[in-house]
């Protein structure tokens, strides 16, 4: 225990020299003129970058949102791909500007890693895949089984629990990136593949036959995914952070892409006008330039226009809203009013 309190005490000790380091990102950024983004690269849906190397995916419309609003242009931004065991040095040594890699909210990062989260962009969960020719149908049938899991993960901790708690014996496979792990569960050397449920849809995917893997209805965890940016920069998390709660308040009040111009011309209530910043009242708070979220909301869409594009009817993963729909409409998504 003496030794867990001092490791948690220095990491928050070595977070606040990063917090004194890292001040001053928006000043940095505007400085550059670019947006360093920490993305993936691998994941259609979330970050993926084709063999013609265009990107496209959830987190990286959030990095173009968030140049848009900080920059006045979406394309001003770098992706820069980091993979899961370096995504958070990679933010905390000031090699990226944000952090946008489906990476979960926990309080030990939180906390004790030098780097805060935003808000959830998306609510996941973790899950398993199996071969369809397994006639496996459920977790609990997987006692006994490899198991290929990525290290540097929430999911390797979730893994252990799960099948600690349900008392079955397992065998893991550890790897230190995704393709890795994939290949190795292709070539039968794991009897299944764990991760969230959104990575598995999305691997599944990138597969010749996707019908042959049966990914099992059983969700283990709770995966909040997040951006982060370092801690003891608030200007920074503000500006990124509303950015975030822009594009979802922007679905609730059913403004789009394609309606935001009409709709910031004749807005007349107090909170669509501070909500698309008609203005520049929230963006001398910020210390952007005024029209902030208007710019995001244009390049990239609402929220809804973001999930539909990259995830759900209009993708090829075609994943149900869920958990992610509005409050109002059965989901927990949810953000602050811009009032």
């Amino acid at each position: 225990m003496r030794k867990a309190v001092r490791w948690l005490l220095g990491t928050v000790l070595a977070g606040g020299l990063i917090q004194t380091a890292g001040a001053g990102t928006l000043d940095d950024v505007k400085g550059r003129g670019t947006l360093r983004c920490g993305v993936g690269g691998d994941l259609p849906g979330l970050s993926y970058k084709d063999k013609e190397g265009r990107w496209s995916g959830l987190d990286v419309d959030f990095c173009r949102a968030v140049a848009a609003a900080a920059l006045g242009d979406k394309d001003k931004v770098e992706l820069v791909s980091v993979g899961y065991p370096e995504r958070l040095d990679a933010l905390r040594q000031n090699r990226v500007d944000l952090l946008a890699r489906n990476t979960t909210w926990t309080l030990m990062r939180d906390v004790g890693h030098g780097m805060s989260f935003v808000g959830t962009i998306y609510y996941d969960g973790q899950g398993f895949m199996v071969p369809r020719s397994s006639k496996l149908m459920s977790t609990l049938e997987l006692g006994g089984k490899r198991i290929c899991v990525l290290t540097n993960t929430t999911s390797l901790d979730n893994v252990r629990r799960y099948f600690a708690h349900n008392r079955m014996t397992f065998h893991l496979a550890t790897f230190d990136n995704t393709p890795a792990a994939k290949a190795a569960y292709l070539a039968g050397k794991c009897d299944a593949l764990t991760t969230d449920k959104s990575q598995l849809q999305a691997l599944r995917s990138t597969l010749a036959d996707p019908r042959a893997q049966r990914i099992l209805p059983e969700v283990i965890s709770k995966e909040p995914l997040s951006p982060a940016v370092r801690a003891g920069d608030p200007r920074w998390f503000d500006l990124v952070r509303w950015t975030l709660f822009v594009l979802i308040d922007a679905e609730e009040a059913g403004i789009d892409s394609a309606n935001v111009d009409h709709v910031r011309q004749v807005a007349k209530t107090d909170d669509i006008r501070l909500l698309l910043d008609t203005d520049g009242q929230t963006a001398k708070l910020l210390d952007v330039p005024p029209g902030w979220s208007y710019r995001a909301i244009k390049a990239v869409g609402n929220y809804g226009e973001m999930f539909e594009r990259n995830l759900g009817s209009q993708s090829s993963l075609k994943i149900q809203r869920g958990l992610n729909a509005l409050w109002r409409d059965g989901g927990i998504l949810y953000a602050p009013p811009t009032r």
